[in-house]
């Protein structure tokens, strides 16, 4: 007979379903809860994590593909698992190929909390997850961010970073489903195995049938495991099959009835093909949505230069240009992406005789460049630098490098 396994140690990410206006109270309240710190992260514990998620998945589909080819019943979330798998692997595939290293770095990461050192977005799309049961609602998204960045503003970065993100958290709740699902499957199978052994057993020698539940694990019965048995053995004669009876002596040892473990299997099984069939369709449905139309409307920076500027009449590369501009004057300063926008459109001129310097791209991309460096205080690094003092100086450096190469020719036949 074999002993039932253990529960997995991971819980589904799964909390109180919210309505639109409560997750939003939820976002201000968690942009207040969460700060932030200077360390370097968890890039490479999330990297590995989503390895070993795809091993763990890969071995659950294979393990539940056999099941299949046995014709063994399966709940419906292993259904669904199975069938949609090849969009699985897919996802998985091209989000380990996505996952940009240096550009995680450089995310805000969290200071506290069991998601320390992740970045923020992460805990930010962990709450989305858990809070709409996986369930991609671009609207709920939208409303979600927009009431977090009124108490605390994202960076464009992290607006980039969320569909990759929220990929990643979905994948980890389905690697917890698929454990939970595969572990339900073995827990049946083994009350199978002791229901076998126990009606087997006869009527004669209710010792025995007392031994063979005896050998069950100390603690609490797994719920799959004790919901099995009970199913085998409820319609068979207490007085040929007393194991029943010592059953559920055991489980009002543990505080619980028959009926009431049953419910609540019954709902925990209900509450998991629910919480599958939105993974698997909000991985279809993250993958064809329009991100970047998403972005801008979120983006606070966005906001300000289409308030204040003609941003918005312009191509999507040429805001893009702008908003890396921001990015690099921000990292560079220390002055918050928000900040940088204002200063370039403040440093905006439409009275002089130049309209050129009427537009902020002047100053974030054109000649205005130093002008708003020096306004935000920014430090360029040593490479930067030396690229603009090599462009100032072109001929200088050119005529250099010359030398330096028949100094070189020269000094090697005199060595």
């Amino acid at each position: 007979m074999s002993s039932p396994g253990a529960q997995p140690t991971d819980e589904p990410i799964r909390a109180e379903l919210f309505s639109v206006e409560r997750l939003e109270e939820h976002a201000r309240a968690l942009a207040e809860a969460q700060g932030t710190s200077g360390r370097r992260g968890r890039l490479k514990l999330i990297s590995r994590r989503l390895a070993e998620n795809g091993e763990v998945l890969l071995a659950s589909y294979r393990e539940l593909a056999e099941a299949i080819r046995e014709e063994a019943l399966l709940t419906p979330a292993a259904e669904w698992l199975v069938d949609n798998f090849h969009l699985v692997e897919s996802q998985l595939h091209e989000v380990r190929e996505n996952l940009p290293p240096a550009y995680y770095r450089e995310l805000p990461k969290l200071a506290e909390g069991h998601l320390a050192g992740y970045p923020r977005v992460y805990g930010i799309a962990w709450a989305l997850v858990a809070h709409l049961d996986s369930r991609f609602d671009p609207e709920a998204l939208q409303r979600f961010v927009d009431a977090y960045q009124e108490v605390t503003p994202l960076t464009i970065g992290e607006l980039w970073a969320l569909p990759i993100t929220l990929r990643v958290i979905l994948m980890e709740n389905l690697r917890r489903m698929a454990d939970q699902i595969v572990d339900g499957r073995r827990l049946r199978r083994a009350a199978d195995e002791t229901a076998d052994d126990l009606l087997g057993v006869g009527k004669a020698d209710s010792g025995v049938t007392k031994a063979a539940l005896d050998r069950l694990p100390s603690g609490p019965l797994p719920q799959p495991y004790a919901v099995q048995l009970i199913r085998r053995l409820r319609d068979h004669d207490p007085e040929s099959t007393p194991a029943l009876g010592w059953l559920l002596e055991r489980l009002s040892d543990e505080g619980i009835t028959a009926d009431e473990i049953v419910a609540q299997t019954h709902d925990r099984q209900s509450a998991t093909n629910v919480t599958v069939r939105n993974i698997i369709t909000s991985l279809r449905q993250i993958s064809s949505f329009d991100w970047a139309e998403l972005v801008e409307k979120v983006s606070l920076v966005d906001r300000e230069l289409r308030a204040r500027s003609n941003f918005a009449d312009m191509s999507f590369a040429t805001r893009d240009r702008y908003r890396h501009a921001i990015e690099d004057l921000s990292k560079g300063s220390g002055t918050l992406e928000l900040d940088v926008a204002v200063a370039a459109l403040d440093l905006a001129r439409t009275d002089v005789t130049d309209p050129r310097r009427g537009e902020p791209g002047f100053y974030l991309l054109g000649d205005g460049r130093l002008e708003l460096e020096s306004e935000v205080e920014f430090r360029p690094d040593a490479g930067l630098r030396t690229s603009r003092m090599v462009r100032r100086h072109p001929g200088v450096f050119y005529l250099g490098a010359i030398a330096l190469v028949t100094a070189l020719a020269l000094a090697i036949p005199l060595l």
